[in-house]
């Protein structure tokens, strides 16, 4: 009897004696086992910041030559844009700002500017059904530099800063089905336009009552935004304003139409293209008499500097 009781205590004590050395191995190896970061360890970004700056430039000098032309022409243009996106759980808050000015300088033309604008877009919204958000959005847009028609050697003052200017809120259903693209569209927007210069305010030209500085509109509103970078180096990117103002002729709808393509020749230098229509019933400068609504085009190439941020 007490062999086998001595036996059981051996058995046991030797048991434990197994277990103990199996948990000392087993914490010394996770003590020495490298630790390494799980990538859900890091939460993910909610903010998304970046942009463009692009700059090109074209000089042309002729001397003694037969088919004729300008003796020197200078031409700089430039782009500048920047963003900054945010996106946690079901808010999206988009914010996006454009700058563009070109400047042309010639022997016979003298100096005058090509291109100018100042774009900024806000647009927050909370998804509720998937792709589709509630959102709210804010635009202003307007120049910074005087602007002129030109007729030979005749000038026509046309525009400057906040002259015109159009500032926009509007309330509506955003379709995203992807990063890259959004349809907004607002049955209910409120657009304001601003004319704070008082010669171009006297004038009319564009839908403001003569002598007044502002006019309020209100209609339908749809903004649909596209950005893509595709393969061989080839980026593009997009936007088209629609604008039909209840209080006036609803049928003839505004259109803002800019587009950007950029192609890749090195790591700082592209050829670049801009193509933007713009239509507007109550901008009347055109025709021969200067006092028609025509659809506005501008076209721009070039090749120069260009660098991501």
């Amino acid at each position: 009897m007490r062999v086998c009781i001595l036996a059981c205590c051996m058995f046991c004590f030797s048991t434990m004696l197994s277990a103990q050395d199996i948990t000392i191995k087993k914490l010394q190896s996770e003590i020495s086992r490298s630790v390494k970061k799980e990538i859900t360890d890091t939460l993910p970004w909610t903010w998304k910041k970046g942009g463009l700056v692009n700059v090109s430039l074209n000089q042309g000098s002729l001397s003694n030559w037969a088919a004729g032309g300008d003796k020197f022409s200078l031409a700089i243009n430039s782009y500048v844009n920047y963003f900054v996106f945010y996106q946690h759980e079901k808010h999206n808050w988009d914010n996006n700002l454009d700058f563009n000015f070109g400047f042309v300088q010639s022997t016979s033309l003298g100096s005058r500017k090509n291109d100018d604008r100042l774009d900024m877009l806000s647009k927050y919204g909370y998804n509720f059904d998937g792709k589709f958000y509630l959102t709210g959005l804010a635009n202003f847009r307007t120049q910074f530099f005087d602007g002129y028609n030109f007729s030979g050697t005749k000038s026509t003052f046309t525009s400057t800063f906040l002259s015109p200017a159009y500032a926009l809120i509007s309330v509506g259903i955003d379709y995203k089905p992807t990063a890259n693209f959004s349809a907004f569209v607002s049955p209910i927007t409120s657009r304001w336009v601003i004319v704070a210069d008082q010669y171009l305010a006297n004038k009319a030209s564009y839908g403001v009552d003569s002598g007044k500085h502002t006019s309020s509109e209100v209609g339908a509103f749809t903004s649909i935004n596209y950005r893509q970078v595709f393969p061989k180096n080839v980026s593009y990117k997009g936007r088209l304003d629609l604008f039909s103002n209840y209080k006036k002729h609803p049928g003839n709808i505004d259109i803002f139409f800019t587009n950007y393509f950029a192609f890749k020749l090195s790591k700082y230098f592209s050829v670049t293209y801009n193509l933007d229509m713009i239509y507007d019933d109550d901008v009347k400068l055109f025709g021969k008499e200067g006092t028609s609504p025509a659809l506005q085009l501008k076209s721009m190439f070039g090749i120069g500097f260009l660098m991501r941020f």
